[in-house]
């Protein structure tokens, strides 16, 4: 059987199969995202019906996909799509492929997709679905098969004025080509049914980039805002897939040193700066990072308290945790992956004085793209890459400064900031139609 490559470009921070795994896949992310929630309503003092309207998802579909293999066995996939407020806009949110994938993660994923696209103010409300599987497993014609059969099943759920999917962890541009065939067979050509498309299916240019794109201005703002000479900034990246990768390219264009980078066998560490042409040739000749020349081996945990000015964690969820939180060094993290401190390593980072540039905000460049995407379509007119990179640098540095403003002035996490700020707005758009 020929493996298929998934090389995602998405909504979410992380790339593709050879991701870095949880660090803790015992961590409720679920849980985690209501704990985030509720520390920002608490300080609002947000009125507890409203706490309740927007805590609460509005659907959550459990779909089973039966495929036939290409061994000749039929197997059953569990497919998930929870959409959690469309207050402002459509639903929107990506579709992730993961062995791990389960309702309690996906109600996660599409709390932290409505505080995301509030954030950085695209008129798009939160969402998210994927399927339990292990992509780099199966073949193409497996995941054709997965994929459509699950485009079926969420048809009823999903349009380009109500639920509007895109990439996620394991998945890419061809899945989502397949999903908008799939939905088009039955209603007709739509390509704003999904977003992060290939280009040539209706896709935006600067789509595979903008994730990446987007932690690299809020990297440069918050070095700028806290003191860091980013032309002199050490910088670590854990997950050295679509997000972690451009990350440390469009980073080490501002004159950063990237000293560490990994993927899911391990990492690389270099005391003057990673050679990252080096790197991308290897990766391409290998499939890892791991051994390019002139690197010393470092695991994904000792990468994590490497002593770096900044610390990108670019891989899944769970990374810092209670076990590892005190033998962190940098001083600034900022979250390219999906709750990837846990609320106990919050609380000790903020202790030591760490500041936490928060996930809805560090990753929100993929979705913001997205928007882009959509309204491209439902226009039936491109944008050049120059004029889809503006509009994303205006977008996060106005979220940029609205967090950091709220941050000093309220004396608040940069966290709790954020999440205020999004709550604000999709608080404000319930009390209006309600």
């Amino acid at each position: 059987m020929t493996t298929a490559t998934i090389a995602p470009t998405s909504d979410a921070p992380v790339g593709e199969a050879s991701s870095v795994r949880p660090a803790a896949p015992h961590v409720n992310f679920n849980q985690i995202t209501n704990e985030q929630f509720q520390e920002a309503a608490d300080h609002m003092k947000l009125d507890q019906e409203v706490q309740l309207l927007l805590r609460t998802p509005y659907r959550e579909l459990i779909v089973q996909i039966p495929v036939r293999m290409d061994n000749g066995k039929l197997e059953l996939f569990h497919g998930f799509r929870v959409q959690h407020n469309a207050v402002r806009g459509p639903y929107k949110g990506g579709i992730r492929y993961h062995h791990e994938v389960d309702l309690n993660e996906v109600r996660s994923l599409a709390a932290l997709m409505t505080w995301k696209t509030a954030l950085v103010d695209v008129p798009f409300g939160g969402a998210k679905g994927g399927v339990t599987c292990d992509p780099t497993q199966m073949s193409r014609k497996e995941l054709q098969s997965m994929t459509r059969g699950f485009a079926q099943k969420i048809d009823m759920a999903i349009g380009i004025y109500r639920d509007i999917p895109a990439p996620d962890v394991g998945t890419n541009a061809q899945i989502m080509a397949w999903m908008m065939d799939e939905y088009g067979k039955k209603h007709g050509y739509t390509p704003a049914i999904v977003t992060g498309k290939p280009v040539n299916l209706g896709g935006s240019l600067g789509r595979d980039e903008a994730t990446g794109r987007g932690v690299m201005i809020i990297t440069r703002e918050a070095c700028k805002a806290f003191g860091t000479d980013i032309k002199n900034a050490r910088i670590a990246i854990q997950g050295f897939g679509n997000v972690g990768s451009w990350a440390a390219r469009l980073i080490s264009n501002l004159g950063a040193k990237i000293v560490a980078v990994s993927d899911v066998q391990g990492g690389i560490f270099a005391e003057k700066g990673l050679d990252l042409d080096k790197v991308f040739s290897h990766l391409k000749n290998t499939g890892s990072v791991v051994g390019t020349p002139g690197t010393k081996s470092v695991t994904n945990e000792e990468l994590l308290t490497l002593d770096v000015d900044v610390l990108i964690p670019a891989a899944l969820g769970g990374a810092i945790t209670e076990d590892n939180v005190d033998d962190v060094k940098a001083k600034l993290i900022i979250e390219a992956a999906n709750s990837p401190v846990t609320p106990y390593a919050d609380q000790r980072l903020r202790s030591k004085g760490v500041r936490v540039v928060p996930d809805i905000l560090a990753n929100a460049g993929g979705v913001t793209v997205s928007y882009f995407e959509w309204v491209q379509n439902l226009q039936q007119f491109n944008w050049d890459l120059d004029k889809v990179n503006h509009e994303l640098e205006l977008r996060m540095v106005k979220a940029w400064n609205a967090v950091y403003q709220r941050h000093t002035d309220e004396k608040i996490p940069l966290r709790t900031s954020a999440y205020t700020v999004a709550l604000a707005k999709v608080a404000e758009a319930s009390r209006q139609r309600f």
